[in-house]
């Protein structure tokens, strides 16, 4: 145990993105202006359903559950990852490794369920129209999104657990730009095969239903709409309120399968580029993505910036 405390006292050393030190000052500016348009972004739309009464509905419901989460989870990583390339200070306290992954993948979890819930909510819009008010009423909603967000943050704390009483040695470098498991399971000098099992139980498995879910929802969704639905233009107007949601999934659930693929036989700085899709672009994405295609949410920020410019004229 003495020997346990001692070694995982120790500082991890984070590698970063070693291959392109060179160009740090440029990724800096890059990943920080991203950074303060993701958080600015997403902010917007929480205050855009916020202030307007026509866009208390479920679906901007979830999206305003998944804005709230994506500034966590790109707050969870990059504020380090800046600190990194401006100071090259690439130490990380263990207790902060493990906070670190703790919320990053809590995160990312409790994200993978909010997307089934989205797409679940699209279908009952879709195809159970006249039923979509009792079905999805405010109770119903407010335990969903209890329900996205407990098993995530509940079953990680076990991992987290396990990672902790893990023998370390020698030179602690996290070949990463974050605390993510794989990564600091690699550097374990003794017995890891439970938390690896574990975290493939945990965090695969539920991935992999969840992704699932998904794709059997949209295969009902477009059943249903080619079936009961003539005219293309009632077809277009159908798909057009999944396209939003259909283009997150992509960029989330395809990034992730990339980097946790197991054996992948991409290198590791490629798998960091792509843990950057969704650890940072698909956050700053998302709020794009939510609003460029919605009239709703383009007419309810125009009405915000209208009430902004009235209040500061009465000023």
């Amino acid at each position: 145990m003495e020997h346990l405390n001692q070694t995982n006292s120790k500082d991890f050393e984070l590698v970063g993105f070693v291959a392109y030190e060179d160009y740090n000052p440029v990724l800096f500016t890059i990943f920080f202006i991203i950074y303060i348009l993701t958080l600015t972004g997403n902010i917007l739309i929480i205050v855009v359903v916020y202030y307007n009464t026509s866009l208390h509905t479920p679906m901007y419901f979830f999206i305003t559950s998944l804005s709230c989460l994506e500034i966590f989870y790109v707050s969870t990583t990059t504020p380090k990852l800046l600190t990194m390339l401006v100071t090259k200070n690439n130490k990380i306290s263990f207790c902060w490794c493990l906070v670190q992954m703790y919320m990053f993948h809590s995160l990312g979890i409790t994200e993978c369920y909010l997307l089934v819930i989205m797409a679940i909510d699209r279908y009952v819009a879709i195809c159970k129209p006249l039923r979509y008010s009792i079905l999805m009423n405010t109770r119903v909603v407010r335990n969903l999104i209890l329900v996205c967000w407990m098993p995530g943050f509940l079953s990680e704390l076990i991992l987290v657990s396990l990672t902790s009483q893990i023998v370390f040695c020698g030179k602690n470098y996290v070949n990463h730009y974050f605390c993510d498991i794989v990564p600091i399971l690699n550097l374990a000098c003794s017995d890891n095969t439970v938390p690896v099992i574990i975290s493939r139980f945990i965090g695969g498995f539920p991935t992999i239903i969840n992704l699932a879910i998904v794709v059997l929802v949209y295969i009902n969704i477009i059943y249903s709409v080619i079936k009961t639905i003539k005219t293309n233009k009632g077809r277009r107007k159908a798909f057009s309120t999944c396209s939003s949601h259909l283009i997150v999934v992509t960029l989330f659930y395809g990034s992730a399968c990339i980097v946790y693929t197991p054996k992948s036989s991409h290198s590791v700085e490629y798998e960091k580029i792509f843990a950057l899709i969704y650890a940072m672009f698909t956050p700053f994405l998302n709020p794009i993505i939510y609003s460029l295609k919605n009239q709703e949410v383009i007419t309810g920020v125009r009405r915000c910036l209208k009430n902004m410019k009235t209040q500061i004229r009465e000023r």
